[in-house]
């Protein structure tokens, strides 16, 4: 017998938006570049390279974000050592709100996310290196 999903990833973002701390992207755009500030891009690289990126932005895959925030992991990341603000984002701004919860719950702080994620960002006049052009033939 096939496994019943008992929770939607749709109830787990709205449960952890309920805990966390939401930016509108106008107000994320005006964090941008700030020193006290550290946006931090959970997309997949191929979505970065397809879709362009957030200068300055730390690119830190989903699926490693616990393991670089913890200081007793073997993959932590200094950067998540700073005395800064973490604002987290991903392409629509689910994946953000889930990473941001697991953040806090981990003693992360300040935290927050970005809603509608880098497509919010990009619609408020938010600052985007293009994608790379995708060579075509080897040379």
């Amino acid at each position: 017998m096939p496994q019943r999903i008992t929770t939607s990833v749709a109830a787990l973002v709205a449960a952890a938006e309920r805990e966390i701390e939401t930016l509108a992207a106008p107000d994320a755009v005006a964090l941008h570049g700030r020193d006290d500030v550290v946006l931090v891009d959970l997309r997949d690289i191929r979505e970065l390279d397809r879709d362009g990126r957030v200068p300055g932005a730390v690119h830190c895959p989903r699926g490693m974000l616990e393991f670089w925030i913890d200081p007793q992991s073997k993959y932590h990341k200094p950067v998540f050592a700073r005395d800064a603000r973490f604002v987290f984002f991903c392409a629509a701004g689910w994946r953000s709100a889930l990473a941001t919860q697991t953040a806090r719950r981990m003693g992360l702080a300040p935290v927050a996310h970005i809603a509608g994620g880098f497509g919010a960002w990009k619609a408020a006049g938010g600052s985007v290196d293009p994608p790379k052009p995708v060579a075509k033939g080897n040379p």
